[in-house]
């Protein structure tokens, strides 16, 4: 007589999967949801399984609770975000004088933004505006960084020569570096440069986008200083 091979034990993924694709178990043994005996996270007394379930779905409902209020705080954020970018934009556009316009850039970012500090150079610009102190003191080398800039760069203060052109370059903590271009394959004319003494104001990971635009606007204001491209 062939003897059966013996059966694999059962497991408790072979548990989990029996009452996974088996819901009406419980209907049929309802006594257990009560006999069954758990121990609970969070006060270390033994509960039935049903005061387990209740446990986990309130801390769902909490998270989802955390998660909603992190999504309304950070929605709050970009409206303000958002509101001061326009404050800003219609400053720029009602300025008449093209002189005005590289002060009208930097205090204008540092009152609606409240950056600290704000430096700005610029070259290439038109012979009325050679000798302005922004189109002075940026080095080849400071020209060539920024052109090699495809994005605003966040972090530490790496000691640059552009860290050089803040009021206060040993209080910079965390800068910001935006490249200014006519368009975005265009080599760039100008660097503006941002600083805090907050280490974490602007950092190595964070998103770059709204910087990005804030580039491209000052961009678009101070070409008034470029001369006329051919």
């Amino acid at each position: 007589m062939n003897a059966y091979p013996p059966l694999p034990p059962i497991t408790e993924d072979d548990i989990a999967q029996f009452l996974l694709h088996t819901p009406d178990f419980f209907e049929r043994h309802a006594e257990l949801l009560a006999a069954v005996q758990l121990t609970s996270p969070h006060t270390g007394r033994a509960i039935s399984l049903l005061e387990r379930q209740v446990e986990v779905l309130r801390e769902r409902l909490r998270q989802l609770e955390l998660r909603a209020a992190e999504m309304i705080r950070h929605g709050q954020d970009n409206t303000s975000l958002l509101e001061r970018l326009h404050r800003w934009t219609c400053a720029l556009l009602a300025v008449d004088d093209p002189a005005r316009v590289p002060d009208a850039v930097t205090g204008g970012l540092a009152q609606a933004f409240d950056v600290p500090q704000v430096a700005l150079k610029l070259w290439g610009c038109d012979a009325r505006w050679a000798d302005a102190p922004y189109a002075q003191g940026a080095s080849d080398d400071a020209r060539a960084f920024a052109t090699s800039l495809q994005q605003p760069y966040c972090g530490p203060n790496p000691g640059l020569e552009a860290a050089q052109w803040l009021p206060d370059p040993a209080a910079a903590a965390s800068i910001a570096l935006l490249p200014l271009r006519r368009a975005a394959d265009a080599p760039a004319f100008g660097l503006l440069v941002l600083a805090s003494p907050d280490a974490r104001r602007f950092q190595a990971d964070a998103a770059t986008d709204f910087l990005a635009r804030i580039g491209e606007l000052a961009a678009a204001a101070l070409a008034r200083l470029l001369p006329e491209p051919h």
